[in-house]
């Protein structure tokens, strides 16, 4: 850790309590009080939404309510504030460091990502990617050769570099709160038959609760409450799901004929099943109230079978200070808990914007 700086270099802190966290850059009017709210008593800031911590408490990060607006968190075990560009060697110089100091650890896979994912300068990208290939090499036995083969509670080695220098430590994807370096997963939206971003949304937050429970089987029923235009309604129909889709409003003509959809042109306030129907998992992304939409979320859930999953779109007002949505945020659970549905994850994924994503299970 020799050759690190902070902004506040006469605070003293265990080197264990450095911290790299994410936090989106929709909350940047309120980024002193999150990085209060973590404890963070020194910070350097790293990338687009990426800040160089240390706190004498990082369980704050990843267990108090305050964590939700930390996209992703990972302890820097080993840093090297440098230029990159400007360093002979410099892919074989930190393969050689990493392998050195995490080797012997066992990391079940090693991922490398940019602190500028969404730059237009692709330079990082390349050097990341080149750089994962070197440490491939270097790692010859790791079980994970691809995210997707990650286990969420074992330990992954995750790299993040950028004009800053490069920032590395261990932790478990689910720990972590993300598969990727960063956490995000970016989802193609520009495709000629999107229909809206929200295609995206629900993409990302399906692959995110692979990190608490295993994915539903195909041919799963869902049961969409305010599902125009349709861009999660066609998201999921291409992931092999079947969809009961709820809306005043039509949806997109594209999605007009589909066998696996039925759509119902209805208040969902309205709407009530057929007599012996049940589904496995129901999605609220509506907008309005939220008070109301966990309402209709909990009258529609003793229609979902036990252990049926519920993926919530919690909207919140404009931020400007963190008390409002996270006394929103309490209430919300706290109403769904009184009614059998019990929390198993909470994140704000990079597709969402004054909104929170919550997975409940009816128990």
């Amino acid at each position: 850790m020799d050759g690190i700086m902070f902004d506040s270099p006469e605070i003293s802190v265990p080197p264990t309590a450095s911290w790299l966290v994410r936090i989106p850059a929709i909350f940047e009017g309120i980024l002193p009080e999150i990085l209060a709210s973590v404890d963070a008593v020194s910070t350097k800031r790293l990338g687009q939404e990426f800040y160089w911590i240390r706190t004498p408490g990082p369980e704050a990060i990843r267990h108090s309510d305050s964590g939700i607006f930390v996209r992703w968190n990972l302890p820097i075990e080993h840093a090297w504030p440098c230029q990159p560009a400007k360093v002979d060697g410099f892919i074989e110089k930190a393969a050689q460091t990493l392998k050195a100091k995490f080797a012997d650890r066992g990391p079940q896979g090693v991922f490398v990502g940019a602190l500028h994912p969404t730059s237009p300068d692709r330079y990082f990208r390349r050097l990341a990617a080149n750089l994962r290939g070197r440490l491939v090499l270097l790692f010859p036995d790791l079980p994970a050769k691809t995210v997707e083969e990650q286990e969420p509670d074992r330990e992954t080695l995750f790299v993040l570099l950028g004009k800053e220098g490069l920032y590395a430590g261990m932790a478990t994807p689910r720990a972590a709160n993300g598969f990727y370096p960063g956490g995000s997963r970016y989802i193609a939206q520009h495709e000629p038959d999107t229909i809206s971003r929200a295609g995206a949304k629900i993409a990302e937050a399906l692959h995110y609760l692979r990190l608490h429970r295993a994915p539903l089987a195909a041919g799963s029923h869902w049961l969409e409450l305010g599902a125009c235009p349709g861009g999660m309604t066609s998201e999921l129909l291409a992931r092999g799901q079947r969809v009961t889709a709820i809306d005043r409003a039509a949806l997109d003509t594209r999605l007009a004929g589909r066998a696996e959809l039925i759509f119902v042109q209805d208040d969902v306030a309205r709407f009530v099943p057929p007599t012996g129907q049940s589904y496995d998992a129901l999605l609220d992304d509506m907008n309005g109230p939220p008070e109301e939409s966990i309402a209709q979320v909990i009258r529609l859930s003793r229609f979902l079978r036990e252990g049926g999953l519920i993926v919530f779109t919690l909207k919140v007002p404009r931020v400007e200070s963190i008390g409002e949505p996270l006394a929103l945020l309490r209430e919300t659970i706290d109403t769904a808990g009184r009614s059998g549905l019990r929390l198993t994850a909470k994140t704000h994924l990079t597709y969402n914007r004054h909104e929170f994503t919550l997975f409940f299970e009816r128990c």
